[in-house]
């Protein structure tokens, strides 16, 4: 009998994909970090690899997660998602999905800002949309230097150089969806008649 649901290394390798995006490293990073190769790290997030306890473990710390966090499975029949909040350079994100894999939905709480200083620019896989629910967003992108404000959508390769952060003094709220390199968002609209 075949099931569409994952499997515990789809589900574990989804979950460490996911935890080491979110930590804005790269596998050459969180090697050097574990002193697990990148190769391993690598077949781990896609699943090829059997997650050996030896290493869930030095992932589990260098994620600051418990190693239950790292390998439970959610329950099926549950539609409730688990949004225990965590922050990461100063912001608040909230994960709004349940998969480790594929698209990622987080709403993002960027503070405020007080001074002018420039954005620092990263790159990194993926592809990224943002809607702005409140506040005003500066993004930079590469040369470009845009404001969003409430409603507006912006979507860009993170191959980019890119950056963003609150427009002024008052936080921002966006909702954020993540995904690997090829995947886009894609919307439907019918014409209303």
């Amino acid at each position: 009998m075949t099931s569409n649901t994952p499997s515990v290394l789809q589900t574990v390798g989804a979950r460490l994909r996911a935890l080491r995006l979110q930590s804005g490293r790269t596998q050459a990073q969180l090697s050097a970090a574990t002193g697990i190769s990148e190769s391993t790290l690598s077949r781990l997030e896609s699943g090829q690899r059997k997650p050996a306890l030896e290493l869930l473990l030095a992932l589990s710390a260098a994620h600051d997660v418990t190693l239950d966090e790292l390998v439970r499975s959610p329950a099926e029949d549950d539609p409730r998602l688990d949004q225990r909040p965590f922050t990461r350079h100063g912001r608040t994100f909230v994960p709004l999905s349940r998969t480790a894999a594929g698209l990622q939905a987080f709403k993002v709480i960027i503070p405020g800002r007080t001074s002018d200083e420039p954005l620092e620019q990263r790159t990194h896989e993926g592809f990224d949309w943002f809607y702005v629910l409140s506040g005003r967003l500066r993004l930079a992108l590469g040369e470009h230097v845009m404001l969003l404000g409430v409603g507006e959508v912006a979507e860009f390769d993170t191959r980019v150089p890119h950056a963003f952060d609150s427009a002024g003094p008052e936080p921002t709220e966006i909702i954020s969806l993540f995904g690997q390199t090829g995947e886009r968002i894609h919307v439907r609209a019918s014409t209303v008649r």
